[in-house]
């Protein structure tokens, strides 16, 4: 399994590899709420920045993406995979933030399906996705996904602010692929369907 960092482009979102040029424009979209980090394992705004960015671009076999919006050429966010385990053809997807305007529409779920279905093309049997315990907004996202919850790591990590924080690990495996990609589909088509109304 190897994950090649090429650009992928949807409807509504293009990812793009972390290159120099997008430097700038991933800075702004990551201290555009600040508060949010609070509970990051990281910190990608302020001061906080660099360290992200020096890490998240020199990533190698695991590719991290500025997040695009077509409607407007922004860049509204990244994601991207770490946790790569080719002898296990396993992965996690991660590292994402939206900037709040990005959030509860279309963006989050095409980069999903854009990141997974380049996952399982390489031959992914399993991707996994961890976060914090507290982040209720983001289990609810996994879950929308159509993410399986499988459990909670105890005392897993500890955030850029002293926190000890819990694990919630999310995965979707080669088997469940069909049908979370067919209901992605069926979301993204509903979007597509609205935004043409308007």
């Amino acid at each position: 399994m190897h994950l090649s960092a090429v650009p992928l482009q949807g409807r509504f979102v293009r990812l793009e590899p972390l290159t120099p040029e997008l430097e700038a424009p991933v800075r702004a979209a990551l201290n555009s709420d600040p508060e949010v980090w609070s509970i990051m394992v990281t910190k990608g705004c302020g001061d906080g920045f660099e360290g992200w960015w020096t890490s998240a671009i020199a990533r190698g076999g695991e590719p991290r993406y500025a997040v695009r919006r077509l409607t407007d050429g922004a860049v509204v966010g990244t994601s991207g995979y770490h946790d790569v385990r080719p002898e296990h053809r396993g992965v996690a997807i991660g590292h994402t933030f939206y900037r709040p305007d990005a959030r509860s529409g279309p963006v989050n779920p095409e980069a999903k399906l854009l990141l997974l279905g380049h996952a399982f093309a390489a031959g992914a049997l399993r991707v996994e996705f961890h976060t914090d315990a507290i982040n209720a907004r983001s289990r609810a996202a996994l879950r929308k996904l159509g993410a399986v919850e499988e459990g909670v790591l105890r005392r897993h990590k500890i955030t850029w602010t002293g926190r000890v924080r819990d694990t919630a690990m999310f995965a979707i495996t080669d088997a469940d692929w069909p049908a979370v990609r067919e209901r992605l589909e069926a979301r993204l088509a509903a979007f597509a369907t609205a935004a043409a109304r308007t």
